[in-house]
């Protein structure tokens, strides 16, 4: 299997902020890949280098072989980004907006192919439409179109679902996993973490421009393997520092990591003698979530790439 993605110590600055710095993945042919992390971590500054809007301060990038920067034309043929901003011309209808994408690749006469993309996202009915006149989460769906209109090898996919109803997002995932079954590479940025967990095979997470860690999913769940208990404590109150010092927080709830559920109860035995009341408690399953929550927060996860 090839590689369709090489991205080798990349960096890229902007005035004092280094968005980017010394970030280096390969991505196979064929794989579903997933970039996480939170907002500032770099992820939109590499698909920027990648798509050649940005010009890296040091580092190589190809697509397919072809050098972003010495060979941008080619690597641009076998790129198709969906960016996370709704960039659209609001002079030309769906259709019109498509044919003209196309055209930017030289390609003519590409109506059958055309349909077949309006179908899948469901916008067939929509084809004659003025841009302008279109949804939030139908100019995201021309967004997508635009993006496979030239039958890209490489797909990237910058957030393609924020603001999406549930009813696209699972048209549009069926799509782009039955591309990805056809040979095309994905590469998925998203929030939705459930999303990631279901459809990439492997995942890098970025924190302050580096990779921070880089492995199969499988792998990241088996590395925080277990269970978690997510409590919410009465009016904010406060844990003793011993207790505290467990815990990590998530969306403003305590979690407490468990190997064994024999540690249950002195953990909430000692939340009571503590003088604390519990407003909520869940007992989950790890997830990706988790594992993210974790690599942000400094576990390390034997990635091959250190936290910092």
């Amino acid at each position: 299997m090839g590689v369709a993605v090489s991205i080798q110590q990349v960096v890229k600055s902007f005035g004092s902020l280094r968005a980017l710095d010394g970030v280096s993945l390969e991505i196979a042919e064929g794989e579903f890949f997933g970039l996480l992390g939170p907002n500032g971590a770099g992820k939109t500054t590499l698909i920027s280098c990648l798509a050649g809007l940005v010009r890296p301060d040091q580092g190589t990038l190809s697509v397919m072989g072809c050098d972003v920067l010495a060979d941008y034309r080619e690597a641009r043929r076998r790129l198709g980004v969906v960016p996370q901003e709704l960039v659209f011309d609001p002079f030309f209808s769906v259709r019109e907006t498509l044919r003209i994408q196309s055209g930017y690749f030289g390609i003519r006469h590409n109506d059958d192919w055309i349909d077949e993309i309006l179908e899948n996202l469901d916008l067939t009915a929509k084809a004659d439409v003025n841009m302008r006149r279109l949804s939030g989460g139908m100019k995201r769906r021309v967004l997508v179109a635009q993006a496979l209109v030239h039958k890209p090898p490489v797909i990237v996919l910058d957030e393609p679902t924020a603001g999406v109803d549930v009813e696209l997002r699972q048209g549009l995932w069926q799509f782009v996993r039955r591309l990805n079954s056809e040979g095309h590479t994905v590469i998925l940025t998203t929030h939705y973490l459930e999303e990631a967990e279901a459809l990439c095979g492997r995942i890098a997470m970025l924190k302050q421009g580096r990779v921070v860690a880089l492995d199969t999913t499988g792998n990241l769940l088996a590395r925080f393997s277990g269970h978690t208990l997510n409590l919410r404590l009465k009016n904010g109150a406060a844990l003793p520092d011993a207790l505290r010092a467990r815990a990590t927080t998530s969306l403003g709830a305590l979690v407490f990591r468990l190997t064994g559920f024999d540690e249950i109860e002195p953990l909430l035995a000692g939340i009571r003698q503590a003088g604390c009341v519990i407003d909520d408690l869940r007992l989950t399953q790890t997830d990706l979530e988790d594992v993210f929550v974790g690599v942000m927060q400094g576990v390390d996860v034997g990635s091959g790439a250190a936290p910092r």
